[in-house]
C-alpha cells in the first residue's frame, strides 16, 4: 500500500469518527494486497509515522484530528471486540471520587472476554474477566455521551472490586454511603412517578 493512498483512506475514516483499527479492519481497507505485501506495507506505514502500533494487532492513526481523550478505551474495544466491556474497579471509583487514590496511566476494565494487562502508548489497560449476565452488566452500567465504553455505577464498581479481591482500604466509605442513599432516593422518585 502506498503512503499517499493509506493517508487518504485513513483521512476518510477519520471524518467518520474512527482512528483505531484492528489488523482485520486494515485488511478490509486494503483488500487487493497479498498477505506478504500487506504486512510489509503495514510495517512501512508504522516506520513512516502514518500508523502507530498500539498493541498486538491494533493500530492507531496518529494523524487523526479526533480527540485522544478516550483513545485508550477505543483500543480496549478493539482488543475485546465482540465482548461486553465497561470501565469499573479503581478507574470508575476514582471518577466518582469514591477512592482516595487515582490510578495514573492505567484503566481498569471488566469484560466478558479474557483477563489481561496490555501496555499501550496511551496507558495500561487492565482487563478483568466477569461471567455476569449481559442483562446484569447493562443494568449496572451507564452510557456517557461521547465516551466509547460504558461505566459501572458506583455500587457495581465496588461490587466488582470486592468480587475480584482488590484492596478495599482506599474506598471512601462515607462517600459510598452518600451515593447509595442518593441512588435509592432517585429510584424511589422514579417509581413514584411511574405509578
Amino acid at each position: 500500500m502506498r503512503s499517499v493512498e493509506a493517508i487518504k483512506v485513513l483521512w476518510e475514516w477519520d471524518l467518520h469518527g474512527r482512528a483505531v483499527f484492528a489488523v482485520a479492519d486494515l485488511r478490509k481497507m486494503f483488500p487487493e494486497r497479498s498477505p506478504k505485501t500487506f504486512a510489509e506495507g503495514l510495517r512501512r506505514l508504522v516506520r513512516q509515522g502514518i500508523l502507530e502500533r498500539a498493541a498486538r494487532g491494533i493500530y492507531v492513526n496518529p494523524l487523526s484530528r479526533l480527540s485522544k481523550r478516550y483513545r485508550v478505551e477505543e483500543i480496549a474495544i478493539c482488543l475485546r471486540r465482540g465482548e461486553y466491556s465497561y470501565v469499573s474497579l479503581e478507574s470508575a471509583l476514582a471518577e466518582y471520587g469514591a477512592i482516595s487514590q487515582i490510578p495514573m496511566s492505567r484503566i481498569t476494565i471488566v469484560t466478558t472476554g479474557r483477563s489481561a494487562e496490555i501496555r499501550t502508548p496511551y496507558g495500561v489497560i487492565e482487563f478483568t474477566h466477569t461471567s455476569r449476565a449481559v442483562r446484569d452488566i447493562l443494568e449496572s452500567t451507564i452510557v456517557m455521551e461521547g465516551r466509547p465504553l460504558r461505566i459501572a455505577r458506583v455500587e457495581a464498581a465496588l461490587r466488582d472490586l470486592r468480587r475480584v479481591g482488590r484492596n478495599l482500604g482506599m474506598v471512601n466509605e462515607e462517600y459510598y454511603r452518600d451515593i447509595l442513599e442518593e441512588q435509592a432516593a432517585a429510584r424511589s422518585d422514579s417509581q413514584n412517578v411511574a405509578t
